[in-house]
Formats: structure tokens, C-alpha cells, sequence
């Protein structure tokens, strides 16, 4: 709860973070009991749910960016690296190689396969079970069932074009009208249904399938083959980046910029070309100002004037602090809660599902962390 002798300019102030042309001040954050004499900064839940907002500012299938506000950086952080390591997804694990005379060796095959992004019905993936391997304390592990594997096959050869010799005699040279099967996709995987998988799998649409059909696997010349059958499970990214749910997921903090005094004509141009294009805009600058005492725009009416019109856009590369011309009429800063998140699914699902999944696991860890302490206490 807020003090009532500190006003709400100072409680604003104590959020920005300093950026300045060489060092970071005012980095830790104070909002904590026992800080400020005479303030209270427990912390409350109403006063929490007050604060907090979500904003979304894109929301696209594969890519989706949004501001936490009103949060601590150690929160924003545990959600980054859930997002990272801790979502299941399905890949594949187990290659089973029974032919491969392609250029490609086994193993380098099985990798780029293991690399495949996957998707399919989004209820039946959440149906899946996470497969466990055998280990010496349990030597059978979960074994290969219907609700914790997903078997698909690869099985292509390279034969000559019906009118290959048609053509050969034109001196046609590119191998995908030559030849069948000359190049390997990922669309060329098949899937195949076991046991109680058709309630969820049927149908090319709900199908386990690659995001991105047309990955090239392999290349291949008449008398080539390629015979296997892939297993997949679910696992997370910290055992494997191929499990990762996200291309990335990361954060940075909303900047801001102060115009301490007044930044006019050919300057306020200069300061514009600092930014990115629409942080920093031009205005006229207004009789009302010009009339001011001490505004700085005295006698100035009707020229140019910088004003700030969209920090979110900023990179905060301090372009501006290299110039003596700007030297004390700008001050930039970060607000240290306010985390603005970007996040870019691999396409297995929706990047604004991602979050959810990522806040419903926290949230798990909370409730498991609170029956251990439990048990301590008893």
C-alpha cells in the first residue's frame, strides 16, 4: 500500500530504470517492507489485481507480442523460461532405419528429422502422455502405447521420369522433372493411426503432420530409397531444444524519454534521426508556449519542436546522448515493470496459448511448493 506522503510522481519515478551514455542506475527495485521508513509495501492481492494489465499488441498463430504490467522481473523471467524448457511437445525421438541408400548417413537423417516441427489436433496432442524411458531404477519404463507414441513412416525412392527420356534429349537438367522423388520433403512423412488415436488423428486436417511441408530432407537419384518408421513422444526443452514449443520467447522492458528542455528547428531534427522512425516526432511550436515565461520557447512560435510520441518502438541505443548538442535535454530510462514479451511458436501451437500453458504450469509449481512446506510444518 502506498504512503501518503509520497506523492505519485515519486512513487513513478522510483520504477524507471537510468539510461545513460555509459552506465544503468537505479537498478533494484525498493518496493519491498522495511525499505522506506514509515511505508508499507507488502504485498497485497487486491492491491495486485488493481495494478496488473495485460495488453496485447499482436496476435498472430506463430507470433504474438504482449506487455506484462505491473509484475516482478523474477515472475516475467519464470514465465520466459517455462516458455523455453518447461512446455511439453511432441517430436520425434526414435528413428528405425530399414533401408537408406541416399547420400544422407543415418544419423544425420535422424537428427534433421528429430528437428521436424510437428502439429495435429491440438486436444488430441493434450491427450497425449509424456513417454517414460527405461532407466536402471524402472528397466521397462511406460513402454510404446497408443496414448504416449505416435508412429509415422518415411518411405520414398527415386525412380526416372515417364518421359524422362523426352527431357534428357531437350538437355533438361533440373532433377525434380527428371526424376520421382528426387528431393525429400517433410510433407513426404506419413502418419500412422494406432489404437485410440483415430478419436483425435483423423482426417488430413487433425493428422500429425509437419508445420512447414516443404523442408527438404534429402536429395536422391534413381535407385535411391528411404525406408523408416519414427516414433514420437512428448518431452520438454530442457531435455531437448527439440521439444522447445518456441522459436523464441523473450522480454524487454517499455523504454522511456524525457525531453527536459526544449529541442528546436534544425536540432529537433538531428534528435528525430536518433530514433527509430516514429519514436520522435516534429511540432510546431504553439503562441500559447511562445508567450510562457521560462517555457524556453520564448520568441520561438511556429518553429519546429521534438516531442515523444511512441517509445514502445525505441531500441534504447543512447544515439542521442553521443551528441553535446542533446547533453542535459534528455534523460531515457526503462519502467522496471512493465515487460513486454514477444513470442514465437514453433506452430505445434498457438503462441497466446503458449503463455496460458506457461502460467498454468507456474501455477502447478506454486501448489507443489505449498504441499512440500505443508509437509515441513506438520
Amino acid at each position: 500500500m502506498a504512503p501518503d506522503f509520497a506523492s505519485q510522481e515519486e512513487l513513478n519515478a522510483r520504477k524507471i530504470v537510468g539510461v545513460n551514455a555509459e552506465t544503468v542506475t537505479n537498478v533494484t527495485s525498493t518496493d519491498i517492507p522495511g525499505h522506506y521508513p514509515g511505508e508499507d509495501h507488502e504485498w497485497d492481492l487486491d492491491d495486485f489485481k488493481k495494478t496488473f494489465r495485460v495488453q496485447f499488441h499482436k496476435n498472430q498463430p506463430h507470433d504474438a507480442s504482449f506487455s506484462l504490467i505491473g509484475i516482478d522481473a523474477s515472475i516475467a523471467n519464470a514465465f520466459r523460461r517455462i516458455l523455453l524448457a518447461e512446455i511439453p511437445t511432441l517430436a520425434i525421438e526414435y528413428v528405425f532405419v530399414h533401408n537408406n541408400t541416399s547420400i544422407v548417413q543415418d544419423e544425420v537423417l535422424a537428427h534433421r528429422l528429430g528437428l521436424l516441427p510437428l502439429t495435429g489436433n491440438p486436444a488430441g496432442l493434450r491427450w497425449l502422455h509424456q513417454f517414460r524411458k527405461p532407466t536402471d531404477e524402472d528397466p521397462e519404463g511406460s513402454g510404446v502405447q497408443d496414448n504416449n507414441t505416435v508412429v509415422m513412416k518415411l518411405k520414398v525412392e527415386c525412380t526416372k521420369a515417364d518421359n524422362y527420356n523426352e527431357l534428357d534429349k531437350k538437355g533438361e537438367d533440373d532433377p525434380r522433372l527428371l526424376y520421382k522423388n528426387a528431393h525429400v520433403y517433410a510433407k513426404d512423412l506419413e502418419y500412422v493411426v494406432s489404437g485410440r488415436q483415430d478419436q483425435y488423428f483423423a482426417g488430413e486436417e487433425n493428422a500429425i503432420r509437419s508445420v512447414h511441408p516443404d523442408i527438404l530432407l534429402a536429395k536422391m537419384r534413381p535407385g535411391q530409397c528411404i525406408d523408416m518408421e519414427m516414433h514420437c513422444i512428448k518431452g520438454i526443452g530442457a531435455d531437448h531444444a527439440k521439444f522447445s514449443p518456441v522459436a523464441t520467447a523473450s522480454y524487454r522492458l517499455l523504454p522511456t524519454i524525457t525531453i527536459v528542455k526544449p529541442i528546436l528547428g534544425d536540432d529537433a531534427r538531428k534528435f528525430a534521426r536518433c530514433f527509430p522512425k516514429g519514436v520522435i516526432g516534429l511540432s510546431e511550436v504553439t503562441a500559447e508556449e511562445a508567450r510562457r515565461r521560462e517555457s524556453g520557447y520564448e520568441g520561438h512560435e511556429g518553429e519546429k519542436k521534438a516531442v515523444v510520441k511512441n517509445t514502445f518502438k525505441d531500441t534504447v541505443s543512447r544515439e542521442c546522448l553521443r551528441h553535446p548538442e542533446f547533453e542535459g535535454k534528455v534523460k531515457l530510462g526503462r519502467v522496471r515493470d512493465h515487460f513486454i514479451f514477444g513470442v514465437e511458436s514453433t506452430g505445434q501451437y498457438e503462441s497466446d496459448e503458449l503463455f496460458l500453458e506457461s502460467v498454468k504450469i507456474l501455477k502447478e509449481k506454486c501448489q507443489t511448493m505449498k504441499k512440500g512446506l505443508a509437509n515441513i510444518m506438520r
